[in-house]
């Protein structure tokens, strides 16, 4: 048996190598633009707490007193971003966890039983219910 030649990268590049890279690439920018540029997502913020629940849009220029067991939990809203400003907890993690911005991020303080949350939903789409 003859010894087999080492094959290189770029030794044999053919036109159907070329035309299945093209390909791949389109295919994934094309998947990237579905996924990233679809229709905008508006983002929220809910707090919830002892005494009740309250949906904010993320851009308001809010601060809110969320009263807990402890004492008042003190958030703000300020450009896009939400974050704990003072809270009765001796701990202080909240106040130590910085701002939220994106979905899925939350902040809570556990002693005081204050849950805040970035949500997202479509453009167009109304809150029918809330689960429990």
């Amino acid at each position: 048996m003859p010894p087999r030649k080492p094959v290189f990268w770029g030794a044999a590049i053919k036109v159907f190598d070329v035309l299945v890279i093209v390909l791949a690439l389109a295919i994934s920018v094309f998947s990237a633009v579905l996924v990233y540029a679809g229709p905008g997502r508006q983002r929220e913020l809910v707090i919830r707490g002892p005494g009740g629940s309250w949906v904010f849009p993320l851009d308001a220029e809010e601060i809110v007193s969320v009263a807990g067991p402890l004492g008042a939990t003190t958030v703000e809203l300020r450009g896009g971003r939400a974050r704990v400003l003072s809270s009765p907890c001796t701990n202080q993690l909240c106040v130590a966890a910085g701002t939220i911005h994106g979905h899925g991020q939350w902040i809570a303080c556990l002693p005081n039983k204050v849950l805040i949350r970035v949500e997202a939903k479509d453009a167009g789409e109304e809150l029918d219910g809330t689960v429990w």
